[in-house]
């Protein structure tokens, strides 16, 4: 593990940075491009180019024991993005920078899950770089508007799901009973037949699952209880 310059490996940004220049390390598989983007670095007031290496194990051969304050990652690989927790493992302290922001959202997703403070996209200028290095180095986030919409994506997906499972605790088991059988095409009164109740408490258990569930109609309440179903049996089966 590298060590912080200062001894503390813990305090914010500020703490950390003291006023001085953050320092950066590139990480790049292509030589020709990190070491010509560390010497355009180099040039950069208010930037310390610590060094440029193709991997992790050879930044820290190469190393005097100095932690960097901001690793710039080349992203642009499928191996790259598999390697972001290791970094943010041996370097605790640094905030890290993906260069080439993958494409997809689940790129995008992955990246920042594993500890990407900022991105730099695939047609970013080294002002782009400059300034995001900055950026996450101040403790600030740095990211170009593509990667912000597909965060906020994600973030109302995880919110809708998040809403449809406490929404789906809601529910009674007889409710959810009902709601199987309407999945199964069976109308109120073969319901009511079926379990032997009136149909006027079946049209009230319908009216209290599409409250609960946030539906219009019978049809998609049973489609939500549906997709819920095979996410389940899904999750099942990955975890065998």
């Amino acid at each position: 593990m590298l060590k912080d310059p200062t001894g503390n490996r813990h305090g914010g940004p500020a703490e950390r940075l003291g006023g001085r220049s953050p320092l950066v390390l590139i990480l790049g598989a292509v030589r020709v491009y990190r070491e010509n983007l560390a010497e355009a670095l180099g040039e950069v007031a208010g930037i310390a180019v610590l060094g440029a290496a193709a991997t992790l194990e050879e930044a820290l051969a190469n190393s005097d024991g100095s932690a960097p304050d901001v690793i710039l990652v080349d992203v642009s690989t499928e191996y790259a993005v598999h390697i972001i927790p290791a970094l943010v493992k041996a370097c605790p302290t640094a905030r890290l920078v993906a260069l080439g922001a993958p494409e997809d959202d689940e790129g995008i997703v992955a990246c920042a899950a594993a500890g990407v403070a900022g991105f730099v996209a695939r047609e970013g200028t080294l002002c782009d770089v400059v300034a995001t290095a900055k950026a996450v180095a101040r403790g600030d986030p740095a990211c170009p508007p593509r990667v912000t919409a597909a965060l906020l994506r994600r973030i109302g997906a995880s919110g809708r799901e998040l809403n449809d499972r406490l929404n789906w605790t809601r529910l009674t088991s007889r409710e959810r009973q009902i709601l199987s059988l309407i999945d199964d095409g069976l109308s109120n009164k073969e319901i009511a037949g079926r379990l032997f109740i009136e149909v006027s408490t079946v049209k009230n258990h319908v009216h209290n699952i599409l409250a609960k569930l946030g539906a219009r109609r019978r049809s998609e309440a049973a489609a939500k209880a549906r997709i819920r179903s095979e996410a389940g049996r899904a999750a099942s089966v990955n975890r065998i």
